[in-house]
């Protein structure tokens, strides 16, 4: 990888929607009526996990990285409500509240069950899915682990730079940068009753009920593309095949020295695979549009 010199936060803008109540905040770049490219981090992340990846888009698309429910800048839900069905309504409502019509959705772990659950859902509204390093349903053990560790509370430390230097990846196999680390580290802690902790609710975790994917698979219709880590444990290759084949004409790729984390592992190597994707998904539509022109300027057409 080579070394950051800029990363994305640095020219977004920060921008905020009230849905169903929760105030979601979002990074946003590029401008209104070129395509959407939707990043979706995963749990207990938030939107700057694609501080290294935005930045290669934000000339050609209309970018946004959304902090969900719960994580980031966003609103924690009171009571707590961590169901799929609930970030996907949160997607709806915000895609409508930009007064977008379709989005390219690309998620990561949490958010690419939540962008495949979401895609199943509301086809008409996702141009393209891009699933990254995420499962279908988590194991009944792995889910367990979660929900526990969400029952502690955030540990409070005494100064931002104490917390940030405590940030550790979940699983902790990387290859980032430690630059990418420490900025993340920093990015995603907040004071608050006198305190720094992480900007997260640990009810995220508690409370998660995820759906089980593996029997929307069939609905989706966008154009997708599953992007696995070369060395990830989360999605093995077996079960990325199997994830391949439920979803009709998915594209599988690995991207090289990364783990389940590979956005920050490898994102050079990630952007080239988005973005050769995410080209021929607009080539294909520009295609289309053309034919239906010719069509239509036929004679009786």
């Amino acid at each position: 990888m080579s070394p950051i010199s800029r990363f994305g936060c640095e020219s977004a803008r920060r921008r905020a929607v009230v849905v169903g109540g929760l105030r979601l905040s979002f990074l946003e770049w590029g401008n209104a009526g070129r395509p959407v490219l939707c990043f979706l981090h995963g749990g207990s992340a938030h939107a700057h996990w694609f501080d290294f990846v935005t930045p290669a888009f934000a000339e050609r698309f209309h970018v946004i990285a959304l902090d969900q429910r719960g994580h980031g800048e966003s609103q924690w839900a009171e009571p707590p409500a961590y169901g799929t069905e609930h970030f996907a309504a949160d997607l709806l409502g915000f895609i409508d509240a930009l007064g977008l019509t379709r989005v390219t959705l690309i998620g990561h772990s949490m958010g690419g069950h939540n962008a495949m659950s979401f895609a199943a859902w509301h086809p008409e509204r996702v141009s393209a899915l891009v699933i990254v390093d995420s499962r279908p349903v988590i194991p009944s053990d792995r889910l367990d682990r979660l929900r526990r560790r969400g029952e502690r509370t955030l540990r409070p430390y005494p100064t931002r730079e104490a917390a940030a230097q405590s940030f550790r990846l979940l699983p902790r196999e990387t290859n980032a940068d430690p630059a990418l680390l420490a900025h993340l580290g920093a990015s995603g802690v907040v004071e608050k009753d006198g305190a720094w902790v992480y900007r997260f609710d640990p009810a995220s975790n508690a409370e998660r009920q995820p759906v089980d994917a593996w029997t929307l698979l069939d609905r989706i219709t966008a154009p997708t593309l599953i992007s696995r880590g070369e060395l990830s444990p989360v999605l093995p290759r077996d079960m990325a095949d199997k994830l391949r084949a439920a979803i009709h004409g998915a594209r599988l790729v690995e991207i090289p020295a990364s783990y389940h984390h590979l956005v920050l592992d490898n994102p050079a190597g990630f952007v080239q695979e988005l973005d050769r994707f995410v080209t021929s998904v607009l080539q294909h539509a520009e295609g289309r549009l053309d034919a239906r022109r010719d069509s239509g300027s036929q004679p009786g057409g």
